[in-house]
C-alpha cells in the first residue's frame, strides 16, 4: 500500500505540469478519481486507476482538489482527479485571438475541449489560477470568460 501524507503542489504549476507532461508520455502516471465528497476527508483509502492501493493521510490545513498532487517522484506520479470534471469555457473574439488562445493553453498543457468557437479548459486546482495565466489575454478583450 502507498502511503500518501501531503499534496505535492497542484497539477496546473508550472515545473509539476512539466514533470507530470514528461510523466504522461511514459504511462507512469495513476489517477485517484474521487468523488467532492472524498475530497473533503484528510483519510481515506483508494485505488488509482491502475490498481495501487494509497492510504491518505493529510494534515488538517491540507485539502484535496481537482489536479492535486500526491507523489511526483522520477519515474511515477499520483494526481487527484474529480469525478465530474469542472470547465472553463472560453471565447475568443476573433480568428487571431482563437490561435493565441490555442497556442497559449498548449504551452500550458492544459487539457481541453473543443465547443465550436470555444475553448474549454478542464480545470485541474483553482479557477483563479487559470484566471490569473490567462490575464493578459482577456484585459483587452481578446478572450472572454462565458457560462458553460
Amino acid at each position: 500500500m502507498l502511503k500518501l501524507e501531503a499534496i505535492l503542489g497542484l497539477a496546473t504549476e508550472r515545473d509539476i505540469a512539466e514533470t507530470l507532461h514528461h510523466l504522461e508520455h511514459h504511462g507512469q502516471v495513476e489517477y485517484l478519481t474521487l468523488s467532492q465528497a472524498d475530497t473533503q476527508r484528510h483519510r481515506l483509502r483508494a485505488l488509482t486507476d491502475r490498481g495501487t492501493e494509497c492510504a491518505i493521510v493529510l494534515p488538517r490545513h491540507q485539502h484535496l482538489s481537482n489536479g492535486a498532487v500526491l507523489l511526483l517522484e522520477e519515474d511515477r506520479a499520483v494526481v487527484v482527479r474529480m469525478l465530474e470534471t469542472q470547465w472553463l469555457v472560453l471565447q475568443p473574439r476573433d480568428a487571431e485571438a482563437a490561435l493565441e488562445l490555442g497556442y497559449f493553453a498548449g504551452n500550458m498543457h492544459w487539457k481541453v475541449d473543443f465547443d465550436g468557437e470555444r475553448l474549454r479548459v478542464a480545470v485541474q486546482g483553482p479557477v483563479e489560477t487559470y484566471l490569473e495565466r490567462l490575464a493578459h489575454l482577456m484585459q483587452d478583450g481578446r478572450v472572454s470568460r462565458v457560462a458553460d
